[in-house]
């Protein structure tokens, strides 16, 4: 089969399009036969050595996607040859076989696409997550979601309106605002231009937000932890700006504001029921359109290397997804 495979941690240059073994699907696990593949800033972490977990080389990246059912392993119930599915694992999607663990496999219902099935795993899971197990946001309170014209941030933007809040989506560029209006958000705010901090306090009648979904980290951050409300939440989701920030801890005494750490993919292999239970909730407003990820671009399983190079130049906006021949 034809994958994409790296086997030397650093430039997407080292990945290779070529020939591969198939897998199998072990025990445990489904064989999926894929159609497209979501991509994710993760992914970039891995390829360059970056990521908190590194896989043996050589190994084929990619950590979600969506296709039909070809085999299941051993102890697997439930799915059956030829059904509609995503799934998603640390690495090997990027293929056209991939072996995912059942516990992270779901029928994809019949009204959502397999483009847009690609992209529900990671970003809706995490988002999902973040927002209703670890936030408990509730219906009426403010969300703000920096890095909100990204994957994982427009997902969060439509969880966040489907949760019932109001959502003030932070960006870098005017170009990415309307992106962000585009998602859903009823506000926005440019960082590049004006003051996070100021600039969300004047949305929110000098409370600050309730709820803040932050993927950027560094001066973000800090931001952040000055335009957040008296016992708001903070959800620490990622760090795309690649500094991770030190928070000062009297702010957090002064603010009342917790801290509150986001592991999706800790979360879906210690709670699989839990974390099914979240993706059921998801594939359902996917399938009744309440939540649709935004898709920018979609090229060829050959061109992995150009599709990735926007997570670099930080051009990406909302999901790009490979197709699979």
């Amino acid at each position: 089969m034809k994958a994409q495979t790296l086997s030397e941690f650093g430039s997407l240059e080292n990945l290779s399009y070529q020939d591969v073994a198939e897998p199998v699907s072990q025990q445990g696990q489904v064989l999926i036969g894929v159609e497209a593949v979501g991509l994710n800033f993760p992914d970039l972490l891995m390829i360059e050595g970056k990521y908190q977990f590194r896989p043996d080389l050589p190994f084929t990246p990619g950590s979600e996607a969506a296709g039909t059912v070809l085999a299941a392993g051993e102890g697997v119930t439930g799915l059956e040859v030829g059904d509609r599915v995503i799934g998603s694992g640390l690495y090997g999607a990027m293929a056209e076989r991939f072996a995912a663990p059942a516990t992270n496999v779901f029928r994809l219902p019949a009204e959502v696409s397999m483009t847009a099935g690609a992209c529900l795993s990671m970003t809706y899971g995490t988002g999902y997550h973040a927002l209703a197990d670890r936030a408990r946001l509730r219906a009426g309170e403010t969300l703000l979601v920096t890095g909100a014209s990204g994957g994982t941030g427009s997902a969060a933007v439509q969880l966040g309106k489907a949760l019932g809040a109001r959502v003030i989506a932070a960006v870098g560029s005017d170009a990415k605002a309307v992106a962000a209006r585009e998602s859903g958000a009823d506000e926005t705010v440019n960082y590049s231009t004006e003051s996070l901090r100021e600039r969300t306090k004047e949305l929110t009648d000098g409370r600050g937000a309730d709820v803040i979904f932050e993927v950027v980290g560094g001066d973000v951050f800090l931001e952040c932890l000055r335009c957040v409300n008296w016992e708001g939440r903070i959800l620490v989701v990622g760090f795309t700006s690649g500094q991770i920030a030190a928070a000062p801890a009297n702010l957090p005494l002064l603010k009342g504001c917790s801290i509150v750490g986001v592991f999706w993919g800790a979360f879906a292999s210690r709670a699989p029921q839990r974390n099914r239970a979240n993706m059921e909730r998801v594939l359902a407003w996917a399938a009744e359109g309440k939540v649709s990820p935004r898709v920018s671009a979609i090229r060829p399983l050959a061109e992995a290397k150009q599709a990735l190079a926007a997570f670099s130049d930080r051009s990406a906006v909302g999901k790009i997804v490979l197709s699979v021949p």
